[in-house]
């Protein structure tokens, strides 16, 4: 793995920030399982019911963890295990999505749109045959990504911060992409309340280094609170 530059302005944030951050994860990650547990039972005899395999998605991606070294807090590169609920056929060939992701990382829009089969604005592989009937439902209303609030008890991603990406797309990052990864990943973030698959890769990854450079408290309640809101109005949601 590319090794993260270490000295970042967020690693220096005080600790009080990052105590509080973590009650907050730890506290809202519980009452969300908690309360949704009916429903996360449903969508997993829902999943199990409508094709073959496992009922959850587990997937590799990259993270950051912030560590103590020489006085200094610093960031370090991780791995860990990304849970979802499952909504493509079982063993799906990822070739399809490796290249939609390198064709968007690299802003080739003609390959973006042969591989969508159609011209099209969404930044987002709207049109995958591996995807079954009722992964498009949890996709558009964003369930699938339910299970990864045990990432956010398990201390991996945080309720607020940078989407965690697959170790193929860090592979194509220019250098000034890995910015993006000097924080804790996050189950929702400034992008993803602002320009939901709408904004094209810099823009996204800008969004994220603009989360990162003003990372604060307030900004994280902020966010949290319009998630829902542009989960129900579907922003950007195929």
């Amino acid at each position: 793995m590319t090794a993260l530059p270490h000295e970042t302005a967020s690693a220096q944030l005080p600790l009080t920030y990052w105590a509080l951050k973590r009650v907050i994860d730890v506290v809202g990650a519980a009452l969300a399982l908690i309360f949704s547990s009916p429903l996360l039972a449903i969508i997993a005899l829902w999943v199990v019911i409508d094709s073959k395999g496992p009922v959850f998605f587990v997937q590799p991606r990259v993270g950051a963890k912030r560590i103590r070294c020489q006085g200094r807090w610093l960031w370090a590169p991780t791995r860990f295990n990304c849970y979802k609920f499952r909504t493509m056929i079982h063993k799906a060939d990822p070739a399809l999505h490796q290249a939609y992701v390198a064709a968007l990382i690299q802003n080739d829009q003609q390959q973006i749109d042969q591989i969508q089969g159609e011209k099209t604005t969404a930044k987002k592989l709207v049109h995958d045959p591996r995807v079954t009937r009722v992964g498009k439902y949890l996709r558009m209303w964003s369930m699938d990504e339910l299970p990864q609030f045990f990432n956010v008890l398990l201390g991996d991603m945080s309720l607020v911060g940078p989407r965690p990406a697959i170790p193929y797309e860090v592979e194509l990052y220019q250098p000034w992409h890995m910015q993006r990864l000097l924080t804790k990943p996050g189950l929702t973030g400034l992008w993803q309340v602002t320009a939901r698959s709408s904004a094209d890769f810099d823009d996204m990854v800008r969004l994220d280094i603009a989360y990162i450079q003003n990372q604060n408290l307030s900004m994280d309640l902020k966010i949290l609170f319009k998630t829902p809101l542009e989960v129900l109005k579907r922003s950007g949601a195929y």
